[in-house]
């Protein structure tokens, strides 16, 4: 059968007829709970991948090198939507050498914002640590991960709602807390509390370090190399799952709303409020149960996907394209979708969360076997 088109209310069907990318392998299962994957700023063209419970790990020249660049496993409480969830180098990594990291700790499943060095062997990081930020998580999900540096040079952070079921204390709505919201420091600047000054609250009333909220759990978000426009994948309850274009000074509508839809109230959710709709959502059918989000692609390998916004299902193993109102369906696998990489190039990958890393090439390079199509 013809599946519904993956935005209700929203232009565009997805193709279901023909897989629109291939899939070229990287890594298969030689890697533990991979959920993301970057290149660092230097000239080394090296691939950096983290895996879940602790270890960031390189690929270089098509080799996968035994000892981590990093290990911080003893650190980590994990399990679930725990462990080390986000990785970011700094834009002038080249000259000094410093990184930085999410992860929840082991002694109250805290999430935890740390800078890290790069040590005299390129491929290995010193253990000293510098912790710059703390979140308490009052349950055991929900704990975002990502981190990135935009254009600004400022480190962006999301942060989930808390987790448990409905944002029962109402975190993601609350400017007086830090859960359910996107966050934005100055890693450069020491006083006052890392703060940029035109962050929303600075001079009004909530936390500084906001920079959005009324975010749900957005796991995986990043820049448009080209435009500087900040995408964020926002997993959603029960039955929605969104894209937004996360701006500065923003409510997002969590939990008022499941991406356009009332949550809490049922009925006249937004009245007033100024909340901010996706510009894409999708419903809880055909497999399909938690969005992951993507990146604008902006390599040269794929000239037809110039400009489009790609990101997946975790549990569908779809991965879908979404560019001026439109989305469509590019591939149907059998990963289960933890991540999207991007590398110096602006060439995508594709992380499944059994172990396995993919290039997303174009039809005529040889690709890994596809799930078929629903009928």
């Amino acid at each position: 059968m013809i599946l519904p088109p993956l935005s209700w209310g929203l232009s565009g069907t997805p193709d279901v007829s023909n897989s629109s990318v291939a899939l070229q392998p990287i890594a298969t299962h030689q890697f533990s709970k991979p959920i993301f994957l970057t290149a660092s700023p230097d000239e080394t063209n090296r691939l950096f991948v983290v895996e879940q419970d602790g270890r960031i790990r390189i690929i270089k020249k098509s080799t996968i090198l035994s000892i981590p660049f990093l290990d911080i496993s003893e650190k980590l409480s994990t399990g679930g939507e725990r462990g080390l969830l986000g990785l970011a180098f700094h834009p002038n990594y080249s000259e000094n050498g410093r990184f930085y990291v999410n992860y929840t700790r082991s002694e109250d499943r805290a999430t935890v914002i740390a800078e890290y060095h790069v040590s005299s062997n390129l491929d290995q990081a010193a253990q000293r640590e510098s912790i710059l930020l703390v979140i308490p998580q009052p349950y055991g999900n929900h704990n975002g991960g990502m981190i990135a540096f935009g254009p600004d040079h400022y480190l962006y952070i999301g942060t989930g709602d808390g987790g448990a079921g409905g944002d029962p204390e109402n975190y993601a709505q609350n400017r007086n807390e830090l859960l359910g919201k996107f966050l934005r420091i100055d890693v450069d600047q020491q006083t006052p509390k890392n703060i940029p000054a035109d962050n929303p609250f600075v001079k009004e009333p909530g936390r500084a370090e906001i920079f959005a909220w009324g975010l749900r759990n957005p796991w995986r978000f990043s820049f448009d190399r080209e435009t500087g426009k900040l995408w964020a994948g926002d997993v959603g309850q029960n039955e929605w799952e969104e894209i937004n274009v996360i701006q500065k000074g923003r409510n997002y509508g969590w939990r008022f709303k499941e991406g356009t839809h009332c949550f809490n109230p049922k009925i006249q959710c937004d009245t007033g409020s100024n909340l901010v709709d996706p510009v894409t959502e999708y419903a809880h059918s055909s497999g399909r149960c938690s969005v992951t989000g993507g990146y604008v692609y902006r390599g040269t390998k794929i000239p037809s996907l110039h400009g489009t916004y790609v990101f997946g299902d975790f549990c569908s193993g779809e991965i879908w394209g979404y560019r001026d109102g439109n989305t469509q369906r590019l591939r149907v696998t059998e990963l289960r979708i933890s991540s999207f990489g991007e590398d110096r190039d602006g060439e995508l990958y594709v992380l499944g969360y059994g172990g396995e890393i993919f290039r997303i090439v174009g039809k005529a390079v040889e690709h890994a076997p596809e799930k078929d199509a629903p009928r």
